[in-house]
């Protein structure tokens, strides 16, 4: 049983240092393929014309972060 959980955690070890790898020589980003949300013609998540309160509410604070940060 412990053979069999090391052999999947080396092969989980290598995936992601793969990817890492991958990520580091072409400084591009994992992708989907089927290319996303754009792809079903959305431009965001909500598809709603006004964003409700709750929304609003994080976008707002959101806005106030990016004010305070400093750089």
């Amino acid at each position: 049983m412990m053979i069999v959980f090391l052999a999947t955690f080396a092969i989980f070890l290598l995936v992601v240092l793969g990817m890492s790898l991958g990520y580091l020589v072409k400084r591009k980003t994992l992708q989907g393929s089927c290319g996303g949300i754009s792809a079903l013609g959305l431009e965001k998540v909500c598809n709603c014309p006004e964003p409700c309160d709750a929304r609003k509410k994080r976008i707002a604070r959101e806005a106030q972060r990016q004010q305070n940060r400093i750089l």
